[in-house]
């Protein structure tokens, strides 16, 4: 009885809410926000499966990407009636997504016309060394001053190309004027707004800048990058502000509520993070690891190896702000890795406990560049090692190392970004799923020599994305002013090992991801159905000419003799 009426008596407190639908690499959530107190109220999560077709391939099926979102916010708005909580005082619904995974579906049946390829997969690794070989002194950078981004296969462009020149269906609906393209949130919010009938074809800046066709100065598509890889313009979706009612949602129990905040996951978590002043940032540990610091109303281009991108745009007439990116492509991807490829791990709680037993990596590296590497080094030809290994080595070590993996990349990115800014970081703010793991953080602590600070409330991407939502012009539930944002409770973890054993390692790391490098050589020649061919290998092509000129001349001989 008494709980009832707490609930009912705190009902009435709560004010305005907002919603958050976070579509990650591996999973969708759905998440509910006090908007006055900033408070979690509810929220649903369901895991995104990942197929693998080839090697190196990484895909998504968009109908259970949209699935998922339907389903978390069924699943959530129950709980929240169980918890007493009136759905009507949900105001907006901001979203927040995994960027450059590359959509393309055909927009009067509203069927996606292939699977997503998301953002880690490499098919289009030949694309990228031919897109460089064209370019001046082969330069991954010939495209940056306009994009702050290298030609990788980390972006949508080159996805999008290897699509229409290779799936027949997305060729034709290209060519009739059907095809829409559209990151992941283009794709959400295009269904959630309509679909086929009306949905609103639009993406926001930040999630723009992660495609290579965007001009980072003029903030919109341009003309030339998408002439450079041969893109029709009438495919993309309107870009729009981070912060703005796009439209609004047209069936299940949120139908009329507007969809009114969008942001890229890493610009949503800089800004759930609160780092709004130039010199802040924040790392996020996902299945990648992406470490953002705000340079403010200006881009700063990167001399090692880090990506220029927008922040956010919160409103249609706001500035928009920049940020400088260190983006790691394998983090919690890693665990995932050791408990489904290799089953030596059962759950990622399981990872901390082996490595805890050990406490040590025991001289045993793990560089796990499973897509290459990525910042600061732009290597798509490395690929995952293991070194350092002898016959005491054993999985708990291999787990530590993993961990240690995370916190190592971690550091070659703010080495970068320090020299870069110029002013190095003092404290490292920190979110996302892997930071419930307080080993890692320890570690990451201890191998950054400065101290990690880990706000108590994890969910800072969505939190991000609602904050986007609830500030909308039309919505104005959610101050974004400094003297309201409300005070974040966080944990603070200190150095607790001498600097000259972290540096020794790091060095030991260092190492080893030069070994990890030129792995998989320049691309393949194909024989046509994708096979590679034996005599791609010049040296193995010589090897087998050489050899057969020899029989030849052996026959020859002994036919003189």
């Amino acid at each position: 009885m008494n709980g009832t009426m707490a609930a009912s008596s705190h009902r009435i407190m709560l004010g305005p809410l907002v919603a958050a639908i976070d579509q990650g690499t591996s999973s969708t959530r759905f998440l509910v926000f006090n908007s006055k107190t900033a408070e979690l109220l509810s929220h649903h999560q369901v895991e995104i499966k990942q197929s693998f077709p080839k090697e190196g391939w990484v895909e998504e099926d968009p109908k259970e990407i949209l699935q998922s979102v339907y389903e978390c916010m069924e699943r959530t708005c129950e709980k929240l009636t169980q918890l007493n909580i009136d759905i009507s005082n949900i105001k907006a619904i901001g979203v927040t997504n995994q960027r450059e995974t590359t959509l393309v579906w055909d927009k009067e049946t509203g069927e996606p016309l292939y699977n997503a390829i998301v953002w880690l997969d490499l098919r289009t690794q030949s694309t990228v060394e031919r897109l460089i070989n064209k370019t001046p002194g082969r330069n991954k950078n010939h495209l940056k001053h306009k994009t702050g981004l290298p030609i990788s296969t980390y972006f949508s462009a080159v996805k999008l190309r290897w699509l229409m020149d290779n799936v027949e269906q997305v060729h034709e609906a290209v060519v009739s004027h059907r095809a829409m393209f559209g990151t992941v949130d283009s794709w959400l919010i295009w269904c959630l707004t309509g679909g086929k009938s009306g949905g609103v074809h639009c993406t926001d800046v930040t999630n723009a800048s992660r495609t290579m066709l965007f001009n980072i100065h003029t903030m919109d598509w341009d003309p030339e990058l998408c002439k450079y890889f041969g893109i029709p313009m009438e495919i993309l979706p309107r870009v729009r502000s981070s912060s703005e009612i796009y439209g609004l949602m047209k069936s299940g129990a949120l139908s009329g509520i507007p969809i009114s905040g969008c942001l890229g996951d890493q610009s949503a978590a800089l800004v759930g993070q609160m780092c709004f002043q130039d010199g802040q940032a924040k790392n996020t540990y996902g299945t990648g690891c992406f470490l953002l610091r705000n340079t403010g109303a200006k881009p700063v281009m990167s001399d090692h190896g880090l990506l220029t991108t927008v922040a956010y745009k919160l409103g249609r007439d706001k500035p928009a702000c920049y940020a400088l990116e260190g983006s790691v492509a394998i983090a919690g991807a890693v665990v995932r890795w050791l408990q489904d490829n290799l089953g030596i791990i059962g759950s990622s709680e399981e990872l901390e406990k082996l490595a805890a037993s050990v406490g040590t990596s025991y001289g045993c590296y793990f560089v796990p560049a499973f897509s290459g590497l990525y910042a600061p080094y732009w290597e798509p030809s490395a690929r995952g090692i293991i070194c350092g290994l002898t016959q005491f080595t054993n999985k708990s070590h291999l787990a530590f190392s993993a961990l240690e993996a995370v916190c190592f990349q971690t550091r070659e990115i703010l080495d970068a970004m320090n020299q870069d800014s110029g002013i190095p970081l003092t404290q490292l703010q920190v979110d996302g799923g892997m930071t419930s793991n307080r080993l890692l953080m320890q570690l990451q602590a201890d191998i950054l020599c400065i101290p990690v600070v880990k706000p108590s409330m994890p969910e800072t991407t969505a939190l991000g994305a609602a904050m986007a939502a609830g500030a909308a012009e039309g919505v104005s539930v959610w101050s974004l002013s400094p003297e309201d944002l409300s005070e974040v409770t966080s944990e603070k973890f200190e150095p607790q090992i001498n600097p000259e054993e972290s540096e020794f390692r790091y060095a030991r790391w260092k190492k080893a991801v030069e070994k990890s490098m030129n792995w998989e050589t320049t691309e393949p020649v194909g024989n046509g159905n994708g096979e590679t061919s034996i005599f791609s290998s010049v040296p193995l092509g010589f090897y087998i000419m050489g050899s057969m000129l020899m029989l030849i001349g052996a026959k020859y001989i002994a036919g003189h003799s």
